[in-house]
């Protein structure tokens, strides 16, 4: 007999008393479940887990973005109090690579409070023992963190989120579903009505994909957050992740678990799962709310412009024998710029009040 997980058999009863469910709730279930969800009961990260984050490769990148903010407040005349932000921090590696950084800009660690955004509790308690010693918030959502100027840095914080998608027929878009199939199997089906005037809301090459096209989108409302607070009260955020630069067609959701791709409809909240970020629409959203967007630039040029490489040859000068191999290679991971790796695949964007003019790195 083959093994259920708990949340398998869960998401089997809704369907079974409801129809077929959307991709977003199943994507949501699955990472989010207060009892089986895969980010509330577990810390996936680093070469025991699942997956591995440019922070867990090495210190250079937490440093960087430290480095990032402290300037980006700067440029923010310094103002006596800033909220920095991050939105779904790991295990406080970044955080804590940043904050160790920033110390080079006079006054910025005074002036900083630090605001953690973590529903996972495993990953909470990871994080207050990486960051111990310093001084920290947490908080359930974004919405929880003080108003005032802020610094918000969101690091494969989206690619997380619940996408949703539609199929392409020739009698329109039909939102894309998750039934269980004759054999008993998690199998994608397609909602029997179309999307009411969803043609009206797509981009034109989105609109003129061929039948067969899925196309994915999620809902705005961190993002609007996001650019609402930087509008309203001041200061910049930075999201790093993959993705793609413009919206286009493409069903791009995957599983991910012991370093390798996974089924996304197997063994449901036992591994993570994922979907590119669309950048285009993440600034429609941000914009919308009267803050502007910068790039994205891809990860290797961005951490290439605040100086990844002579951090690297900084550390390499004082590491023991037989260290700068490794120093290397994490230099390569992060920036390099081959067609599957990370400092190309990975994309930065800022969104900063229209006062601040042209974010560090990106001018």
């Amino acid at each position: 007999m083959n093994w259920t997980s708990p949340l398998e058999a869960d998401i089997r009863r809704r369907i079974m008393a409801a129809g077929p469910m959307p991709v977003s709730e199943y994507m949501a279930l699955c990472l989010t479940d207060p009892a089986h969800g895969y980010y509330t009961t577990r810390d996936p990260l680093g070469a025991r887990g699942d997956f591995i984050t440019a922070p867990e490769i090495s210190q250079m990148f937490g440093e960087l973005i430290g480095l990032w903010v402290a300037a980006t407040w700067k440029k923010m005349d310094a103002p006596a109090k800033i909220n920095i932000v991050e939105l779904g921090p790991g295990r406080g590696t970044l955080m804590k690579d940043a904050l160790r950084a920033s110390q080079v800009m006079a006054g910025f660690r005074e002036a900083a409070a630090v605001h953690l955004v973590e529903i996972s509790p495993a990953l909470r308690a990871a994080q207050e023992k990486t960051l111990q010693g310093y001084s920290i918030a947490w908080h359930a959502s974004l919405d929880e963190v003080p108003e005032g100027p802020a610094i918000i840095v969101a690091n494969e914080f989206f690619d997380a989120l619940p996408v949703h998608q539609a199929v392409k027929t020739a009698h329109g878009w039909h939102e894309r579903l998750i039934e269980i199939d004759a054999i008993g199997k998690f199998a994608f089906t397609t909602a029997p009505e179309p999307l009411v005037r969803f043609d009206l809301l797509l981009p034109p090459i989105v609109r003129s994909s061929p039948i067969g096209s899925i196309f994915e989108w999620r809902d705005d409302m961190i993002a609007m957050q996001i650019g609402r607070r930087i509008a309203t009260h001041g200061g910049a955020a930075l999201v790093v992740d993959y993705g793609h630069i413009e919206s286009d067609t493409g069903d791009t959701l995957q599983g991910v678990g012991r370093h390798a791709y996974a089924d996304p409809l197997t063994a449901p909240g036992e591994h993570d799962i994922t979907a590119h970020v669309d950048f285009q629409a993440l600034a429609r959203a941000v914009e919308a709310m009267g803050a502007q967007a910068h790039g994205p630039l891809e990860q290797g040029e961005f951490l290439r412009r605040l100086g990844i490489e002579m951090r690297a040859a900084t550390l390499k000068s004082k590491a023991p024998i037989g260290a700068a191999a490794g120093i290397d290679q994490a230099l390569a991971r992060l920036s390099g710029h081959g067609r599957t790796e990370m400092g190309r695949l990975f994309k930065v964007a800022a969104y900063a009040h229209p006062s601040l003019g042209v974010p560090p790195a990106f001018d």
